[in-house]
């Protein structure tokens, strides 16, 4: 049997796809895997390069692979749909990932630690509680407006409603109605105190982190902004400048152009868009993120027009 030195392992949640080449480029295996024999098939194997898209579960599959002593390579999907040839399958994918990983010029994705993949589940369920918390506010006005119950805008307004619900002698409200607004009423008092315990958690882990307090000295940077950098970015040192990492995150807009006609399209910002919902004090985008994310800053020392112009518009 030749001797497999490239990988394109297309991952999901119970069966793998395996498509592996040799030196010469010629393949040598294409093999479906059930999730149990995954790791075991890999053992078997020399050390060799494997590709895979950077989608649900990658990381964990691609720490577990370089335990093995192979060398691991994600991608963004995007980048490796051009490579798949006709038909859309799972045969077709690995085939797609493992002439992909070997390109020149791809972009990789760096594989996250479990510490900042922990970071990403803590904003992002910080976030999602935020989002039933609106939820929960929004049906409370609706309902109680259906029997001509206003309040004013604000969380003084919503404790006014908690307390005519919460009042059995207010008959403006029926019985009905008041047991299924008390019950969203109790729901949203969890989702506030569950809200202010991830606010806890997140100050605590951004003062345990370094690269988290440094990014916390940037104007209008605070601890949920620099911990949601510090989850989202494996490794600063992917990108060879501060400008780089803010055309990442979305601080320009993306390029639209074709031929002698030239436009921009609206930016898609990376992390606010995870964290729309932050309400931190200072969670905006400064122009020098990017800069102290990748090198340390004497901010007395450096003109902050100057810094504008080198990181980009």
């Amino acid at each position: 049997m030749q001797t497999i030195t490239t990988i394109g392992l297309d991952i999901a949640k119970s069966v793998f796809q395996v498509h592996g080449i040799d030196a010469g480029g010629q393949v040598v295996i294409r093999q479906q895997l059930k999730r149990r024999y995954v790791l075991a098939f890999f053992q078997k194997l020399p050390p060799c390069l494997v590709g895979i898209e950077a989608c649900a579960s990658s990381h964990h599959w691609s720490r577990e692979l370089q335990a093995l002593g192979h060398t691991v390579r994600l991608m963004p999907p995007a980048y490796v749909k051009p490579y798949i040839k006709r038909q859309k399958n799972d045969a077709a994918d690995a085939e797609a990932i493992c002439e992909a990983v070997t390109r020149a010029n791809m972009r990789f994705v760096d594989t996250k630690t479990p510490e900042q993949q922990s970071g990403m589940v803590l904003h992002r369920t910080r976030h999602l509680c935020m989002r039933q918390q609106t939820s929960a506010i929004n049906a409370i006005r609706a309902h109680l407006a259906e029997f001509g119950i206003v309040a004013p805008v604000g969380r003084n307004g919503v404790e006014e409603l908690l307390d005519i619900v919460s009042n059995p002698s207010d008959k403006r409200v029926p019985e009905i109605a008041r047991t299924c607004l008390a019950a969203l009423g109790t729901q949203l008092r969890r989702l506030k105190e569950q809200v202010l315990e991830f606010d806890r958690m997140i100050r605590t882990w951004h003062r345990s982190n370094e690269m988290s307090m440094r990014l916390d000295e940037c104007p209008c940077v605070g601890p949920v902004l620099a911990t949601a950098v510090v989850a989202s970015v494996a490794d600063p040192r992917t990108f060879r400048s501060g400008r780089n990492f803010s055309a990442w995150i979305g601080l320009v807009p993306k390029q639209r152009s074709s031929g002698a006609r030239t436009g921009s399209a609206a930016s898609v910002n990376r992390v606010t868009a995870i964290y729309a919902a932050c309400s931190w004090p200072g969670t905006r985008h400064s122009p020098l993120l990017g800069s102290n994310l990748l090198r340390p800053v004497e901010f007395g020392s450096v003109d902050p027009h100057a810094m504008q112009n080198e990181l980009g518009p």
